[in-house]
């Protein structure tokens, strides 16, 4: 079986940091909006464990997992070179 193809754990910290840092701060005089941030955040968090999740299950039954970096990261593939 092939690996599965996963996002790369970094990113949802990524994305985490901009809203708890940037967006949450952006929208902190506005109870409604400071609301929908703080479940936005609640949401990539429960993803996060989630595909951890799905790791631990994929590491039991033997299947390989790809972090992926990029929606064009392909594993194994090299930029070829002019002769």
């Amino acid at each position: 079986m092939k690996p599965i193809p996963l996002p790369a754990p970094v990113h949802y910290e990524l994305i985490l940091q901009l809203l708890e840092r940037q967006t949450m701060s952006a929208v902190s005089n506005d109870p409604n909006l400071r609301n929908q941030v703080n479940q936005l955040i609640i949401t990539l968090r429960k993803a996060a464990v989630q595909q951890k999740h799905l790791e631990e299950i994929c590491q039991f039954s033997s299947v390989n997992v790809d972090h992926r970096w990029s929606i064009n990261h392909h594993q194994g593939s090299t930029a070829s070179t002019p002769d």
